[in-house]
């Protein structure tokens, strides 16, 4: 779907989408809005960076993982702002990650055996990535997940 040119959000986040070096390997990143809608647009921006890279059999993934730690970054944090970064840490791996202006690192729920559809998203986050963890910076910090595809054959 092409984006709306009459949306000022949609043009404000395609203007701050840039691609630059994000330290090791090629990334890309992305700052939004510290709001729910934010979601849809780090999905895309993993979406694309995967494809360009050719990594499609993580999309899945990688949506997801980028989906539950921007809804944190919003849902736990006063940030006005967050920012997304994909990065390509290898030939078969890639590291999310989302910073916001909390100096807290995020403390994963404790599994409950009730049917809560809430707090469960660093138990998904876990369960997808190879590794995730936080890196505490003077503005706030980073939560980020690496994602490994299986070897190619």
């Amino acid at each position: 779907m092409r984006p709306s040119f009459t949306d000022p959000v949609e043009v404000q986040m395609i203007a701050l989408t840039k691609s630059r070096p994000q330290g090791r390997g090629p990334g890309y990143c992305q700052e939004l809005p510290a709001a729910r809608q934010s979601a849809e647009a780090a999905r895309r921006l993993v979406e694309t960076a995967l494809s360009l890279w050719h990594l499609e059999c993580l999309t899945d993934a990688g949506i997801l993982v980028a989906s539950e730690l921007v809804t944190n970054a919003v849902t736990h944090t006063d940030s006005h702002r967050i920012r997304i970064a994909v990065r390509r840490t290898g030939e078969r791996s890639v590291r999310i990650g989302v910073t916001d202006t909390a100096p807290m690192p995020p403390v994963p729920a404790v599994p409950a055996a009730t049917l809560s559809t809430n707090g469960r998203g660093l138990l998904l986050v876990n369960a997808l990535a190879e590794r995730w963890g936080t890196e505490l910076h003077d503005s706030g910090k980073e939560v980020w997940a690496e994602l490994l595809s299986e070897p190619f054959q």
